[in-house]
């Protein structure tokens, strides 16, 4: 997800949220959200409450990366 500052500069938000109860597990918001910083925040979750069985996302571009996939 994306929108604009006042000054027209760009910024990027990364929602994780649980499908089955709609708890908000962390929300990133920054200039540029980069794909080692999804798994990073990811991995961080993942620390916590175990890894899920499932992902569901869009095909945004730090989403279709290598460093996702692996």
């Amino acid at each position: 997800m994306h929108n604009a500052l006042v000054c027209g500069r760009r910024f990027r938000t990364f929602n994780v949220v649980d499908d089955f109860n709609r708890e908000a597990l962390s929300t990133e918001i920054d200039l540029n959200l980069p794909a080692l910083r999804v798994v990073r925040v990811l991995d961080r979750i993942a620390s916590n409450r175990g890894y899920p069985v499932m992902l569901r996302m869009d095909n945004g571009p730090e989403f279709i990366s290598l460093a996702l996939a692996e």
